[in-house]
């Protein structure tokens, strides 16, 4: 039997890591959502780390695979089924329209400490299992929270950023937002192939590594 490419292993793993940072991101907005008044998400099922729910045909399957297997590199970006709020039932709307909006982007960034972390301990334990987690799990783990995590809160819907917008917008403003909603994910498949990210994703680049060494001594 042929082996297989370490690579095609190496994007799977990643793909699956983005799954897991998906579903952690998407609970974050539901549980927050919930703790902020608004059961709605949790009614619906979807405060769960069950990925299943979170799942949305472009940002979790369509978009990751493509760009993981036909373009250069592990790069991923994606996203999940937007979490259902109701925003009538916040205690503060203003405030935890807020709150809900970064919770995912602050998850990523749990996520991303974490990792970083545990890279550090296993490297201490001076084991091989202990370095090959780290390399070929807990890195990439800590990279893409990251990068989503900043994608995340580009003001494009149906980005988290986005939504940070909305409090500060008046009656006029919130009808322009949501003109521009229905086009939103076009604009993103536009953005991220002409390459006007590049200059965010390097900045990404420079305080992951900056982080890594900082966290995770290396």
């Amino acid at each position: 039997m042929d082996h297989i490419d370490p690579l095609i292993i190496q994007k799977l793993i990643s793909y699956f890591i983005l799954i897991f940072i998906i579903t952690v991101h998407e609970w974050a907005h539901a549980w927050t959502a919930n703790k902020c008044g608004d059961p709605t998400a949790r009614l619906m099922g979807r405060m769960t780390w069950n990925p299943i729910p979170h799942l949305d045909i472009f940002g979790t399957v369509l978009i990751p695979l493509v760009m993981i297997f036909f373009s250069p590199g592990i790069a991923l970006l994606g996203w999940g089924k937007p979490v259902p709020v109701n925003p009538n039932n916040f205690r503060r709307l203003s405030r935890d329209d807020v709150l809900v909006s970064l919770a995912g982007p602050v998850s990523n960034i749990v996520i991303t400490v974490a990792a970083l972390l545990l890279i550090r301990l296993a490297l201490l334990t001076g084991s091989e299992i202990g370095t090959m987690a780290a390399q070929v799990i807990l890195y990439p783990l800590a990279m893409i929270s990251l990068f989503l995590g900043v994608f995340n809160l580009l003001p494009i819907p149906p980005l988290d950023g986005s939504h940070l917008l909305r409090p500060f917008l008046g009656f006029n403003g919130r009808q322009l937002y949501d003109r521009f909603a229905q086009y939103g994910f076009f604009i993103l498949l536009v953005i991220i192939n002409i390459g006007i990210l590049t200059p965010v994703f390097r900045f990404v680049e420079v305080v992951f590594d900056m982080l890594t060494k900082i966290i995770a001594g290396v």
